[in-house]
């Protein structure tokens, strides 16, 4: 087995989460320069081999004025398909010619809203549109925890990142489960937020069908409570009730309708329903109730989904080639991509249907919680796979029916709405952290945290410490 990749070690960082670096740097304990300083050593050290790192920008950093938030002096990464001013936006393709924008958008002005110190962008699929972060044109990003693994997708690069200890927070976004997913992959807590909870990429709110929700990776519960706390009144939705700090769990015992199989009624891999069954066995006896739970989906979700990503390929592929001009050569975009855009010029009626259907979505979200109070479910439907085997330049059709395979609860959440958080749980035959997922109906991100700081407390999440470790070149 693979040894793992991390930078921990004694350092300005230590082993702090975010929330501990933050109030270590505000009593003077590390200095700004010094933490700034460990960061990038621990980046350099781990890049190599987890190729995590689309843009760096060290030197800014370094030099940056002093922050005020919650993490201030705290160094992250923005995932390389948000706008940060004076950085490249290449969103993980080679389509674009590397240019400076010219404005920070919504999103990345709301994690910078925390207080944290920009050290670059993080990679992902092209254009976020797949479940693994690889490549056609360079190397792909692998799992710290094994690198002959992948580390997810879309936010892949952020989950490496903070998984292998270079930074404590990384932003990332989701659209079909791309925090959940690399949070499950490298033994993060991921949390996809209720629609319209925070600041959504620009025009994202008139689309058919807005699925994308903005958010954070993280190691701890509670870096993940504080960060929505700090910014959730950032450009807050008037229809949403604030979340508010959660600090830690409640005595407030619930009903618990748990999911053993995918939207078409398969079981999951023996492998994470182990883990499932073990995160039950958690929560049944800290006094939950637990029933069992199926999910009711319109038979041809899945169809439509796939329908509606493949508009969405083609949507972003225009608004690029238009918005960039002479940076833009869709001639370089990978067989994926090109394909999913294929299959919407295919059908362009069966998109608007798809689209009206999805729309459809939010009402039979909410009707799961009709008699439970939250959802636990596998984040995937089988453990991460190796490096290449989603790779974006096979066969398209093979490739689909693979992310089909392996995605088989993260969508709902994204069509309905509605909150889903990924939990790490345990360890994998494989040494990959196993994960679980929690969802809950709309609004209700405060039952999802105070679930998550029972379960951590419970059964303390796995470390990438306590494998073998290498920090610098194989």
């Amino acid at each position: 087995m693979s040894s793992a990749v991390h930078g921990f070690t004694d350092d300005a960082l230590g082993d702090h989460d975010a929330v501990g670096l933050a109030a270590a740097l505000r009593a003077g304990e590390v200095s700004r320069a010094e933490v700034i300083e460990a960061a990038i050593a621990r980046t350099q050290a781990v890049d190599p081999r987890l190729d995590a790192v689309q843009v760096r920008s060290f030197e800014r950093a370094a030099s940056a004025p002093e922050t005020a938030g919650v993490f201030a002096g705290v160094p992250a990464f923005v995932k390389d398909n948000t706008d940060v001013a004076g950085l490249p936006s290449c969103h993980g393709s080679a389509a674009f010619t590397p240019h400076p924008v010219t404005a920070t958008s919504g999103p990345a002005a709301q994690f910078l809203h925390s207080g944290v110190v920009v050290l670059g962008k993080s990679t992902l699929p092209e254009f976020g549109l797949t479940a693994s972060t690889e490549f056609v044109h360079r190397p792909p990003t692998r799992n710290p925890w094994n690198p002959e693994f992948s580390a997810g997708a879309s936010s892949g690069g952020s989950a490496a990142l903070v998984a292998a200890g270079a930074v404590p927070i990384a932003h990332a976004n989701d659209g079909g489960g791309s925090i959940r997913i690399p949070a499950a992959a490298t033994g993060l807590v991921g949390l996809k937020p209720t629609r319209y909870r925070l600041l959504d990429q620009p025009g994202a709110r008139k689309l058919p069908v807005h699925l994308v929700a903005e958010g954070v990776l993280t190691r701890s519960v509670r870096d993940t409570a504080h960060y929505l706390a700090a910014v959730e009144s950032f450009g807050a939705h008037p229809k949403l009730a604030p979340v508010g700090l959660v600090e830690g769990p409640s005595a407030r015992r619930l009903r618990i309708g748990v999911v053993t199989a995918d939207v078409f009624g398969r079981p999951v891999h023996p492998d994470n329903r182990a883990v499932l069954d073990s995160a039950v066995h958690v929560f049944a006896g800290l006094g939950h109730e637990i029933v069992a739970k199926r999910l009711e989906v319109d038979p041809r979700f899945v169809d439509d989904f796939k329908q509606y990503w493949a508009v969405m390929a083609a949507a972003m592929t225009l608004s690029f080639r238009l918005g960039h001009r002479g940076r833009f050569d869709a001639r370089k975009l990978d067989p994926f991509t090109t394909g999913l855009i294929g299959m919407a010029k295919r059908n362009p009626l069966g998109s608007a249907a798809a689209a009206w259907r999805l729309r459809a979505g939010t009402a039979a979200y909410d009707r799961h919680f009709a008699d439970i109070d939250v959802m636990l479910s596998p984040v995937l439907s089988h453990p991460a796979p190796r490096i290449g085997e989603l790779a974006p330049d096979q066969p398209f059709d093979d490739l689909f029916a693979k992310l089909v395979d392996y995605v088989g609860f993260t969508p709902l959440n994204n069509v309905g709405g509605g909150p889903g958080i990924s939990l790490p749980h345990g360890l994998l035959p494989t040494g990959l952290p196993g994960s679980v997922q929690l969802a809950a109906p709309r609004g209700a991100e405060r039952t999802l945290l105070d679930l998550a700081y029972q379960l951590e407390a419970a059964s303390p999440f796995p470390r990438i410490t306590d494998r073998r470790a290498d920090a610098g070149a194989a």
